[in-house]
């Protein structure tokens, strides 16, 4: 019997899906790349040689890095302060802690505000500070102040891990995007494999968090907890972006670069 005519083919479908597929992944890949040129991470990408003043860009500058480090260690330390030396019990310790930790993350959002100097990422701290906090309060639990950071790395990891399964490695995406590859990469079975192996470090490291400080939440080792988080928040995150320049380097030498 044949067929009517215009009627769709198998094949024809198949063909359609995978085109609609890399639509939607291009859409992505640009939302993405935009996101990351923001924050400075497309100017450390494009970098021939690595610049310490690009690589302290992407972490968020001298400013981010004190927004994103110094309420967490200002809440360990009032918390561990009057714990262990002033002899105050742990729900007594709690309320001055988290003031103190809420207080400093509303000082550097004004501090923004005021300076008119693109304020999203301060706010977005406090915003941050503020729940889990509320979170922290609301429970009477100084260790679940964390909770939130955990179901954050998760998210990460599993929004990564979902990429690799459908053949779209988030990083690969950034990647192409900044680079001025756009999907080419995909094609092109080095740089495919690149984009593979940095989305599973990229996963390695939001598992280690959890892998490390998970257990920590679990014995109430508040201290440890907070100490860990610290040292695994800006300071392994950059070395992962050293690490990622790295291999991005090494599929995108200088010749192939676009825009030169």
């Amino acid at each position: 019997m044949s067929e009517a005519p215009g009627a769709a083919r198998p094949d024809d479908d198949g063909q359609d899906a995978a085109e609609n597929s890399g639509a939607d992944a291009a859409e992505l890949g640009r939302q993405l790349a935009a996101a990351a040129e923001k924050s400075g991470l497309g100017a450390l990408a494009r970098d021939e040689q690595l610049s310490g003043r690009d690589l302290l860009g992407a972490v968020g500058g001298v400013r981010g890095i004190l927004e994103a480090l110094l309420p967490g260690l200002v809440f360990l330390v009032v918390y561990s302060s009057l714990t262990s030396f002033a002899g105050s019990d742990a729900q007594a310790a709690l309320v001055p802690a988290l003031g103190a930790s809420v207080g400093l993350a509303v000082v550097f959002t004004v501090a923004r505000l005021v300076a008119k100097s693109q304020p999203t990422q301060a706010i977005a701290g406090l915003v941050g500070v503020l729940a889990s906090a509320a979170l922290a309060l609301w429970s009477g639990d100084a260790r679940d102040n964390y909770v939130l950071g955990f179901f954050t790395n998760a998210a990460y990891a599993l929004a990564l891990l979902i990429s690799l399964f459908v053949r779209w490695p988030a990083i690969g995406l950034i990647v192409g995007f900044l680079m001025g590859d756009g999907l080419a990469w995909k094609q092109d079975r080095r740089k495919y494999r690149a984009a593979q192996f940095l989305t599973l470090v990229w996963i390695g490291l939001f598992v280690a968090r959890l892998a490390v400080q998970v257990p920590f939440y679990l014995v109430n080792n508040v201290e440890a907890l907070g100490a860990t988080r610290l040292l695994m928040g800006v300071p392994l995150y950059a070395l992962v972006l050293v690490f990622s320049w790295l291999v991005v380097r090494a599929v995108y030498p200088s010749s192939s670069r676009s825009g030169e």
